[in-house]
């Protein structure tokens, strides 16, 4: 589970997955809406206060993506930005 909240953090900001295997990813947001984008795995999502948005995958590229919010949520948002790492 991947979940967004703190003030303006993704948690946890590192997550390590397997090569094919299916994951969802969950993010939650307390009170501004928020987005989740790591463009290099073609993932992109809007997350919306008070409800849970899930992202379904199974990464085929091995190696370490990065992700970041991708609407402006306020002081901290430049900060807002983490690392997938996809192994065999």
């Amino acid at each position: 589970m991947h979940s967004c909240h703190g003030k303006f953090a993704f948690l946890p900001g590192e997550i390590t997955l397997k090569q094919g295997v299916p994951v969802v990813l969950e993010f939650v947001t307390a009170d501004v809406v928020m987005g989740f984008s790591a463009p290099d795995l073609e993932l992109r999502a809007d997350i919306i206060p008070g409800q849970v948005t899930r992202l379904r995958l199974a990464p085929q590229r091995i190696g370490s993506f990065d992700f970041l919010c991708d609407i402006f949520c306020g002081d901290g948002h430049e900060g807002m930005s983490g690392r997938i790492h996809v192994v065999a």
